[in-house]
């Protein structure tokens, strides 16, 4: 009779012993994956090494109670050691029916990391992907064009995805384009939308010397979709270094200022909101550029920038860059902002884009 009950106790104690082995086995290639990983915190990994040490200290403590059940079965034992044996029987037989599901809660876990580390790369792509956008409708650089000292800030609003563009190409051998844009509201729509009239634009203003034309040609574009809801303000600056011109054409955008040694004139609109009016006409005008004048470009974040109903306005803008136009035109366009910003309370709530550009 004890040798049967030790047999069933070393069958049982050895089948508990390989299931959670198995299952100690699952939890390892889970706390390997998890060592691998530089994305999980130190906290996820002892839980994973937790749950691998108790199943192998299990799997390990029934391994040798099988053996020892054996030997005492082989040898032969005393009453006292058989009753001891018997009574190991009631909770090796518990841990062998729990045993049961020791696999699937390893496989469970494995499943249960893989989708957070999903969900986690679906988190990182869903925060990274407004700043991708940012970077390329207001990018961190701009070239550096031989003639010219160009320099550009740009302050996010509240939205997640903005709707202000700027870019500084070339066009020609002699001529260079600045470009400003706003597409009206927020989101991703508002974004696309500004992703297109920017690269748009690239390809118009290289096919056509007049930016109006340019204009004409992307109003044509864009307001043939289905999207009445969206308009754009947009500003366009070719300058000639050849002829010594520049030559503008604004899209219902606010006033660009041109500052020269004998004043400073508001370059304004010279047509209509862009998908307006699918068939709207614009113009452009030349003026001749002196080395040392300088342009400046912004989105109207910078002039509605608000200290309740008080607007910074057209004038603050001229003033503050007045008092900084010996400086870089990185600096200038910095005075601007932190000047707006400190006139809303230190926040401005719409996307600022502002661009500085001087002939050298």
């Amino acid at each position: 009779m004890s040798t049967i009950v030790l047999g069933i106790l070393a069958a049982v104690a050895a089948a508990t012993a390989g299931v959670y082995a198995h299952s100690a086995r699952l939890r390892l290639r889970l706390v390997n994956l998890v060592d691998n990983d530089p994305s999980v915190d130190i906290e996820a990994h002892s839980l994973a090494f937790a749950s691998y040490r108790k199943e192998a200290h299990t799997s390990l403590v029934y391994g040798l109670l099988a053996v020892a059940a054996t030997v005492v079965a082989i040898v032969g034992g005393g009453e006292a050691i058989t009753a001891v044996f018997g009574v190991l029987l009631i909770p090796a037989g518990a841990s062998l029916w729990w045993s049961r599901s020791a696999s699937r809660e390893a496989r469970m876990a494995r499943n249960r990391y893989d989708i957070e580390r999903r969900a986690g790369e679906a988190l990182e792509q869903e925060q990274l992907a407004p700043k991708a956008w940012a970077a390329r409708l207001a990018p961190e650089e701009v070239p550096d064009f031989s003639g010219f000292e160009i320099g550009r800030v740009y302050q996010a609003g509240s939205g997640l995805m903005a709707g202000d563009f700027f870019d500084v190409h070339r066009v020609g051998p002699t001529r260079v384009a600045a470009v400003i844009g706003d597409v009206a509201g927020h989101g991703i729509e508002s974004s696309i939308t500004a992703f297109q009239a920017k690269y748009l634009l690239r390809v118009f203003l290289r096919q056509f010397r007049d930016p109006a034309q340019a204009f004409e040609e992307l109003n044509a574009q864009l307001a043939a979709g289905d999207r009445h809801e969206e308009f754009i303000s947009a500003a366009v600056i070719v300058f000639d270094t050849e002829a010594g011109t520049l030559r503008y054409a604004s899209a219902g955008h606010p006033a660009v200022f041109l500052f020269q040694e004998d004043g400073t004139a508001p370059l304004r609109s010279t047509g209509p909101l862009l998908m307006l009016d699918p068939k709207a006409s614009y113009f452009s005008r030349e003026i001749p550029m002196e080395s040392g004048d300088l342009v400046v470009m912004y989105t109207d974040g910078l002039a509605e920038a608000r200290a309740g109903a008080l607007l910074f306005g057209e004038e603050r803008i001229i003033k503050t860059a007045e008092r900084e136009l010996n400086a870089p035109p990185d600096v200038l366009c910095k005075a601007l902002l932190d000047a707006a910003k400190d006139h809303a309370g230190g926040v401005i709530d719409d996307d600022t884009a502002i661009m500085a550009i001087r002939r050298d």
